[in-house]
């Protein structure tokens, strides 16, 4: 008796004959419905038989012929040799389950934010139901070259010399696709885990919730003739913006009344959290125009984000830093859970704070501030030609050839700076002007990153040397003496830029792309 993956395959096939140009659709919204994330899905109940055998002068045919999967040339043999040659995806029964499984994963590649590309597709939907030994052999290599093309997509995305190419500068993690194809088909549930950091997931379940809404219709722009709406104002456009919250759920009332309730502001400072505004429950014009963004564009900007997720390490094993420069936000997080975050402030559009990983090494307590070479020579150097005095009024002096700034309360460092050395002199600190971390937009410095929570960081950095107290850590912050103190083990500091981000409430948060770098990685996946 044929079981439901062979009928589930007989359908396919018959939705084949109808596809012609871009026919990839039609035959996509045909088929059933398999809740299924790759790879996960296949793991278990694959072919261990060791009977049925290819042998390696197919594989050059095969990519003789198929000279796209050429970039897989290395994974195929790879994997093929280590299984003796036998085949993966037959067993004594013919062609396994787990085929139909991935090609209705493959052919849903919107569910990860992905354009349809299927390589060969109207070959692949042919060869997926084959009975002689000859269209077996070229079955079983398309189902493999299918699988290396999907997961180097899902899992890698665009290639690393792009990616920096857009001024990403954190190394790529390495992965050994067949190897990585042999832990799945072993069981595996894992080995996708190994490889996708854990935003990825979260942004996902987004994706397909606005997907949703999008089918719903998704949401009109609004017009407001007021310069703002508040608690206790009345009007049809707060009927308007009710309609627009319950949308994406800041709004869970279905009160569709004209008052500006108490629940209404509610809503909208959630809605201002969770998009980076001043949560303050008025609706003004900048809370209006985030408002109105389209769901197509926000559905867009998640996908640009899943895409940046594909091109870090899964770190949740280990305690890291990670700065998000859009979020003006730091958190640390360790084994996948925060363990606290705070404001930042971030570089100017003209000094923008690069994207990159570092290992943090030091804590260093009342820091000298050395001036860098560019802010030497267009600000410091003009400012003392223009009044001798400069450098006593700013508490600086001449040192080695340059001007560093003494420890301080007037410090530009503030009372303590952490060091993770790197290529691009940016380092974490605290700072004097805590005014700014109370603005919503923190784009002020030349590059390097301060923290509104400086204390508690070395706190936490030091928590494993009990000399370092909160009384020592103080006195060492006001000192104005600079003492280095190493860490016991290095720390992974991310510099990373996510406009789209999930955080540790389950909350989705917007962010403005404030280095202007969505637009060109739109153009690049998505146009």
């Amino acid at each position: 008796m044929r079981n439901w993956a062979t009928i589930l395959l007989i359908s396919i096939c018959a939705y084949g004959c109808n596809i012609s140009g871009n026919g990839h659709e039609n035959a996509i919204s045909s088929i059933s419905n398999i809740d299924t994330i790759f790879p996960k899905e296949l793991a278990g109940n694959f072919s261990d038989q060791k009977i049925i055998k290819l042998d390696s002068t197919a594989i050059e045919m095969f990519l003789n012929t198929h000279e796209h999967f050429n970039e897989f040339r290395k994974e195929l043999f790879n994997f093929y040799r280590n299984r003796k040659y036998a085949m993966a995806w037959f067993d004594t029964t013919g062609m396994i389950e787990q085929s139909n499984i991935l090609f209705n994963r493959i052919v849903k590649m919107k569910d990860d934010g992905l354009r349809l590309d299927i390589p060969y597709y109207d070959e692949y939907i042919k060869n997926i139901s084959v009975a002689d030994d000859t269209d077996r052999v070229l079955a079983e290599l398309m189902q493999t070259s299918q699988y290396l093309h999907f997961a180097r997509k899902l899992v890698s995305g665009i290639p690393e010399e792009i990616s920096t190419s857009l001024e990403w500068y954190i190394p790529r993690k390495k992965i050994d696709y067949s190897k990585f194809l042999q832990n799945t088909l072993e069981g595996d549930t894992t080995a996708v885990n190994a490889y996708l950091f854990p935003q990825y997931d979260l942004l996902k379940l987004q994706l397909a919730r606005f997907h949703q809404i999008e089918n719903d219709g998704g949401w009109d722009s609004i017009k407001m003739s007021k310069r703002y709406l508040k608690y206790g104002d009345t009007g049809r456009v707060i009927t308007a913006i009710k309609n627009r919250l319950l949308k994406t759920g800041e709004f869970t009332n279905t009160d569709s009344s004209s008052i500006f309730d108490a629940e209404l502001e509610m809503s909208v400072r959630k809605f201002q959290q969770s998009h980076g505004l001043k949560p303050d429950g008025i609706v003004n014009k900048t809370t209006l125009s985030e408002m109105n963004i389209s769901v197509v564009d926000r559905i867009q900007q998640i996908i640009i984000n899943m895409e940046r997720c594909r091109w870090l390490a899964n770190e949740t094993q280990h305690a890291y830093i990670m700065v998000n420069i859009p979020q003006f936000k730091l958190y640390v997080f360790e084994k996948d859970s925060l363990v606290f975050d705070c404001k930042v402030v971030v570089g100017k559009e003209t000094n923008r704070t690069a994207i990159f990983k570092g290992n943090m090494k030091y804590v260093v307590f009342s820091p000298y501030w050395n001036v860098p070479p560019n802010i030497l020579k267009k600000e410091v150097l003009p400012a003392i030609r223009k009044n001798n005095n400069y450098l006593s009024i700013n508490n600086m002096e001449w040192f080695n050839n340059g001007v560093r700034q003494l420890p301080g309360p007037w410090n530009a460092l503030g009372g303590v700076k952490f060091l993770f050395p790197n290529g691009y002199d940016i380092y974490l600190h605290d700072t004097p002007s805590k005014s700014l971390f109370n603005e919503s937009t923190r784009t002020f410095s030349h590059g390097c990153i301060r923290i509104s929570e400086p204390k508690r960081l070395a706190m936490y950095l030091l928590a494993d040397q009990q000399q370092w107290t909160s009384e020592s850590i103080n006195s060492a912050m006001s000192s104005r003496i600079e003492k280095f103190v190493p860490l016991k083990k290095p720390v992974p500091v991310y510099v990373v830029y996510f406009t789209a981000f999930v955080d540790s409430d389950g909350v989705l948060n917007f962010s403005k792309d404030v280095y202007g770098r969505d637009e060109k990685l739109k153009r690049m996946i998505l146009n």
